[in-house]
């Protein structure tokens, strides 16, 4: 099994790119990100590497790092996410907004990606929100203890929704606020903190 390719780009299309490694092409699907960091033809790239075999084929999904590449292994393991469909939803969300949009029970932000309705984006969410106390976190998550919000955090996120922030960024911005003014903190006291933090 192929677990790193380190050489030079030689083709980057929408999806793939093509890695030279001392002569040899490998054909690598990749999210938008990594395929941001590519750069440019010519230049020198490593990626970890996971290997899909097929009765018919062998495919290499290509990452910039070890939570991209974690975060795949994860998304793939929830019914309907192959492999293309968690490189789109690593597209456009990085590592540590996919744990936000979990924990904040977001599926819109999952529902962004080509390839995820509502209901997979739903599935998406349900099935990984016991799973992601593994992943690499953000800095904002397990404030007072807990993954989901409850009471005035929950309040106050419910609050932010309701003015037009997406769930996931008005739940970050009020789990950093929580962090800061503590676990008694009050509704009000959540709302204008986190107002804050999005005004950042």
């Amino acid at each position: 099994m192929i677990a790193m390719l380190s050489g030079l780009v030689d083709q980057i299309g929408e999806e793939t790119l093509v890695l030279d490694v001392n002569g040899v092409g490998y054909l690598v699907y990749a999210s938008a990100r990594t395929l941001r960091r590519a750069q440019a033809i010519g230049a020198p790239l490593k990626l970890v590497v996971e290997t899909q075999l097929r009765e018919d084929r062998i495919q290499l999904f290509g990452f910039i790092d070890e939570a991209e590449r974690a975060w795949f292994r994860l998304l793939t393991t929830v019914q309907g996410v192959g492999g293309k469909v968690a490189l789109a939803i690593l597209g456009v969300l990085d590592p540590d907004a996919a744990a936000t949009a979990i924990l904040a029970q977001d599926k819109a932000a999952f529902v962004r990606a080509d390839g995820v309705g509502q209901k997979l984006g739903q599935r998406i969410v349900m099935e990984l929100r016991d799973k992601v106390g593994d992943m690499a976190m953000p800095a904002t998550a397990g404030v007072a203890g807990t993954l989901a919000p409850t009471g005035a955090v929950a309040d106050a996120v419910s609050g932010l929704v309701n003015l037009g922030y997406a769930k996931s960024a008005a739940y970050a911005a009020v789990m950093e606020a929580a962090k800061r003014l503590g676990g008694e903190a009050k509704f009000d006291a959540l709302v204008r903190a986190g107002l804050q933090e999005l005004g950042r």
